[in-house]
């Protein structure tokens, strides 16, 4: 194996800033977490934890190698604490670099820098006589694959601690995600003589007109619906008319779904089909006293991970600077998530 042997050591303390910089450099973008697996359950089980690997599945169009979820507890205890965020990142790949301030590349606040500081965390918690686990899962970015899996065969656990970039803020409530897939047809036919095609590039667009105008629920805790129309294909060139186009649109929802979706069918009804291709509920989540709080704008895997104990929210890095070219975390506040994670751990399980 390529690594580092110190780190692997059950009886040396782990450094989370060295060990960000071991998950970093291992690319595992969405389908390609199988390398990030294997390193963490080497890890955890020179570490001393009783470790499984649970396959998670490719879709059609994803990577051809395994992947894993990655569960660490401790053999014959039932944990009442679980530490959980993905493995997976949004490509494309940053290489991993620092200096004195902060930490930089793909994954490094979301959510590589998590992991390493929930398992430090973890091993003090554990080293403390406390019931704990940690959860590593696949494919979050894309479609919760791991964290459906995961759901289906949990510990029973009281409490799971999220991680995602709240700038080690506790979350009261994290947004829904609707993903919503049009496809519109038609007939070619040549651009000067339209009445003998059928354009289907215009019906979509007057569909996604229409989506943009929908009066969306709102939500005075959470705010407001919101809409990102983030991919259009369709088309051959400017003098065809199209027979094909298709568009994919992800709502961040405030609320149930449910009113959203027949919006929306509503607005694309008689002009294009609609495939609603994943739907994550908007929660609400679990206070804790003395901690500052967050709304999260964005979606987590919580929703699908109801069967692992009440969720809670928290971890280190922003938001705004995940799946950009400019991902970075502090090192200081890197090092605070882990005094945050033992501080909740021990409020919690002192319940």
């Amino acid at each position: 194996m390529r690594y580092s042997g110190f780190i692997m050591s059950s009886k040396m303390p782990l450094d989370p800033i060295r060990l960000t910089r071991e998950l970093v450099e291992i690319e595992s973008t969405t389908y390609h977490e199988g390398e990030v697996g294997d390193f963490l359950s080497e890890l955890l089980t020179g570490r001393g934890w009783s470790v499984e690997k649970t396959p998670v599945p490719q879709p059609a169009d994803g990577g051809k190698d395994e992947r894993w979820n990655v569960y660490g507890g401790t053999e014959g205890v039932t944990p009442q604490l679980v530490f959980s965020t993905h493995m997976d990142t949004v490509p494309p790949y940053i290489p991993f670099r620092e200096d004195d301030e902060f930490v930089y590349g793909r994954g490094v606040c979301d959510a590589k820098g998590i992991i390493a500081a929930q398992i430090v965390a973890a091993e003090a918690l554990r080293a403390e006589g406390f019931p704990v686990g940690v959860l590593y899962v696949s494919g979050e970015e894309r479609d919760s694959a791991g964290a459906k899996i995961a759901n289906q065969m949990p510990k029973g656990s009281r409490f799971l601690i999220n991680g995602e970039p709240t700038d080690n803020r506790l979350g009261l409530a994290t947004k829904g995600a609707l993903r919503c897939s049009f496809k519109a047809t038609g007939k070619m036919a040549h651009s000067a003589y339209p009445e003998l095609g059928d354009s289907a590039i215009h019906k979509l667009v007057k569909v996604m007109g229409k989506v943009l105008q929908l009066e969306l629920p709102v939500d005075e805790f959470a705010g407001d619906t919101t809409v990102n129309i983030g991919m259009i294909h369709g088309g051959y060139a400017p003098n065809v008319i199209s027979d094909a186009a298709e568009a994919q649109v992800l709502i961040r929802t405030v609320g149930p779904s449910a009113p959203v979706r027949k919006a929306i069918n509503e607005a694309a009804e008689g002009l294009v089909d609609v495939d609603f291709t994943l739907d994550l509920a908007f929660v609400r989540l679990k206070a804790v006293e003395g901690l500052p709080t967050m709304v999260a704008k964005f979606a987590t895997d919580i929703p699908v991970l109801t069967n692992w104990g009440q969720p809670l929210l928290l971890g280190p890095g922003s938001i705004h600077v995940a799946h950009t070219p400019h991902e970075k975390l502090a090192k200081k506040e890197l090092l605070e998530a882990v005094d945050l994670y033992i501080k909740v751990g021990r409020q919690l399980l002192a319940q």
